[in-house]
């Protein structure tokens, strides 16, 4: 079978293409023959810094939509043909991947393939920061960081269904406002320098909710965005800063919380909280309340391109890679 790793870190011209051994699944497994694979910024940070790379040669991926090949012992309630989204612990660029069966999801009737690849990391880490962690209640406002990426495309319609009073976004350029204001967002700041907008449009109160991707001066600033007992949800470093430290002096006046959110994490330490979780996101899409667009589609052999694309931080929505 044909899949993508890389041999050293460095920028997206680092991965290649190799020829690889078809993976047999062992107890608790099923190996899955992959249709779409789900590109992330995890991804990228792998290729770039070692993030969660055990060692080399590495193979990225962290999500699929496919058909179950064979099943390993152990292993109730899947069985091969069967269409499923899984979610991975890496290695998922590749032809057929082998997952844990804890992480593989069957398909809600009417969701494709195609759609299917876009929701193991996006859909349940949005349903748990809107809700399990963030627990927004009707009308509190909500701020998001990175508003028109897959996580918070899939968190303002979120927000929004549970009856937010208003959901701000925050994206990296002003061409990607209009695709958040299309899925959920009443107002959309451009820039790192937010904080003053708020202000302006929450009468100077701030939110209730922020959820930050980021890390380091945004999740500083999202922090300060925050009103009175409001809550701060960190579920990403994007910008590779130094872990953020908070305490009593941030924290005690205002009466402000933080917490924190890994699917990632929650897929070792939780597994069954997790298919509890993805059980209750998926069913958002197979009922038509959430919709998660794909942006750009590329051929597994062009894993590069994917990267070059979301490295640009000019993509909105979803990337895929497509099995041929």
């Amino acid at each position: 079978m044909r899949a993508v790793e890389f041999q050293e870190y460095g920028g997206p011209e680092v991965l290649r293409v190799v020829e690889a051994e078809v993976p047999e699944p062992g107890p608790g497994q099923v190996s899955i023959d992959v249709a779409f694979i789900g590109v992330n910024f995890a991804d990228l940070k792998a290729r770039a810094e070692g993030y969660r790379v055990p060692s080399l040669p590495f193979r990225p991926g962290l999500e699929v939509s496919g058909r179950i090949r064979a099943v390993g012992a152990a292993v109730d309630g899947l069985r091969p043909g069967q269409e499923v989204a899984a979610l991975t612990d890496g290695g998922a660029y590749a032809e057929t991947v082998v997952a844990a069966a804890a992480s593989v999801f069957p398909l809600p009737q009417g969701v494709s393939l195609r759609t299917a690849a876009t929701l193991p990391t996006v859909l349940p880490t949005a349903h748990a920061l809107v809700h399990e962690v963030g627990r927004l209640r009707a009308g509190e406002t909500v701020l998001v960081q990175g508003a028109a990426g897959g996580i918070g495309t899939v968190a303002g319609q979120l927000a929004k269904a549970a009856g937010a009073g208003a959901v701000y976004g925050v994206v990296s350029e002003a061409s990607k406002a209009e695709h958040a204001r299309a899925y959920g967002y009443d107002e959309v700041f451009v820039g790192p320098d937010f904080g003053e907008e708020v202000r302006r449009a929450t009468g100077g109160r701030g939110v209730d909710l922020a959820l930050d991707p980021v890390g380091g001066d945004t999740f500083r600033r999202s922090l300060d965005a925050l009103a009175v007992f409001g809550r701060l949800v960190s579920f990403g470093n994007a910008s590779s800063a130094e872990p953020w430290q908070v305490g009593q002096p941030e924290l005690y006046p205002r009466g402000r919380s933080v917490a924190g959110f890994s699917i990632l994490s929650l897929a070792q330490t939780a597994p069954e909280t997790l298919r509890a979780l993805a059980g209750r996101a998926f069913r958002t899409v197979a009922e038509g309340g959430v919709e998660l667009p794909v942006s750009a589609e590329f051929p597994l052999a062009d894993a590069t391109g994917a990267h070059r694309l979301l490295g640009s931080r000019k993509s909105t929505g979803k990337l895929l890679l497509r099995v041929e």
